[in-house]
């Protein structure tokens, strides 16, 4: 039957006209003030949040505590597409030396980040051995996400300095290097402390088995999709027609097959990026794939955002002094700490280590995450630890967000 009044609100077009004018606003308000663009993103949590309670009838988003499984997708398909686009982002990858920082922060700053967040989740914030060392990797990698402004710029257009080579490097791997970490938790969680009966196996295959295919399959993937693109067949190349979806599938087929034979295909599309980027690496096509892979990221993430955002008054409901102090301490202390340490010694100068210290951004990585544990084992916690995350995400998003224009401009950036 046809509804007789004219005006019939469809609580779905709502919505769609909503998200809409967030994301508009999200990257124009910004504009009144500064030319640059992280503000973006708190504002559109916060746009999203203000939504949900302004207008309590419309359909919100399903509560990440209660349905884990669509927030792990689309969280996964941006992160895979991030990921790729930052290994993408490396023109050059050489000398050796310059990935000295970055090593430092995933081999001494990430583990020391884990350690710490997983002790004060059990002494502080009264979460189980198993959801403190979730929490601790949920927590602990940087987002490529959310860390446009600190990373290098597209290909072929250089500014490779060496804070934004370490923190783009840095966000491009050890998301991948977090999964041991979310493994260990959920066979805590699973099977207890009995470190005996499954540890030897956890370290083969979760960290050595896993880590080890994923860069292989991934390095393997970007020099195959380049054969395709550039060199097969010579004369009626696929990259001269400078279609961006070829490679996008691409992408997922390394992805999705580094994930069937258990290898981390967030390890592998990363590796892949850097990869296929040393296949004819002058030629135009790599910008145009960068920039079609980075339209893909942006509209993905807007929307996790605002539907973060959407869900923040529900996970903020039981906030507690324990949840705060945990995303305090990770923010103000814990990474910034860590970080200092892991470079100590590098050619990096005090304000450069600094800002490679304190601008880890936490975001989409951290949401994936934790919606596959909480997808994955029956957690005591889950509750808390979504609160802890979203608090978390939000507040270095709002921290960072609106500080590193001056920190990037006072190394001449």
């Amino acid at each position: 039957m046809i509804d007789d009044a004219f005006f019939s609100f469809s609580a779905y077009h709502v919505v769609l006209a909503l998200v809409g004018a967030i994301v508009i606003l999200a990257r124009w308000l910004p504009r009144l003030v500064s030319s640059g663009e992280p503000t973006a993103a708190p504002l559109m949590i916060l746009f999203g949040a203000l939504a949900a309670l302004a207008l309590p009838d419309l359909p919100l988003p399903a509560d990440p505590r209660e349905v884990p499984k669509i927030w792990e997708i689309v969280a996964e398909i941006t992160v895979i597409v991030a990921l790729f686009g930052a290994g993408m982002r490396v023109d050059d990858i050489g000398p050796a030396t310059k990935w000295i920082p970055t090593m430092r922060l995933l081999i001494v700053a990430m583990p020391l980040t884990i350690l710490a967040i997983a002790f004060l989740g059990v002494l502080v914030g009264g979460l189980t051995v198993a959801g403190a060392v979730i929490l601790a990797a949920v927590l602990a990698p940087t987002d490529p996400v959310l860390a446009a402004d600190v990373q290098i710029a597209p290909p072929q257009e250089g500014g490779e300095h060496p804070v934004r080579f370490a923190l783009t490097t840095e966000a491009a791997l050890n998301d991948g290097l977090a999964f041991p970490f979310v493994y260990l938790g959920l066979l805590i969680a699973v099977q207890g402390l009995s470190f005996g009966d499954w540890g030897l196996q956890w370290l083969l295959q979760d960290v050595f088995y896993r880590i080890g295919v994923g860069a292989l399959t991934g390095w393997a993937g970007g020099w195959a999709l380049g054969q395709v693109l550039f060199n097969l067949p010579r004369g009626s190349r696929l990259a001269d027609t400078g279609s961006g979806v070829i490679a996008i599938a691409g992408v997922f087929l390394c992805y999705g097959s580094t994930e069937l034979i258990e290898g981390y295909g967030f390890i592998a599309v990363a590796v892949m990026g850097l990869s296929l980027r040393r296949i004819e690496s002058d030629h135009g096509y790599h910008r145009n794939l960068h920039s079609f892979s980075e339209a893909i990221e942006h509209a993905l993430t807007a929307l996790l955002l605002i539907a973060l955002g959407a869900a923040l008054p529900a996970l903020m409901a039981d906030l507690d002094w324990r949840h705060v102090f945990m995303a305090a301490i990770l923010i103000l202390a814990v990474r910034p700490i860590a970080g200092w340490l892991a470079l100590g010694g590098t050619t990096l100068g005090r304000s450069e280590r600094g800002i490679v210290a304190i601008y880890g951004v936490r975001g989409i990585g951290s949401i994936y995450y934790l919606a596959y544990a909480a997808g994955h084992a029956d957690l005591a916690d889950i509750a808390d630890l979504w609160t802890i995350a979203a608090l978390t995400i939000f507040a270095s998003t709002v921290l960072h967000g609106f500080t590193v224009g001056r920190a990037m401009h006072r190394i001449g950036q």
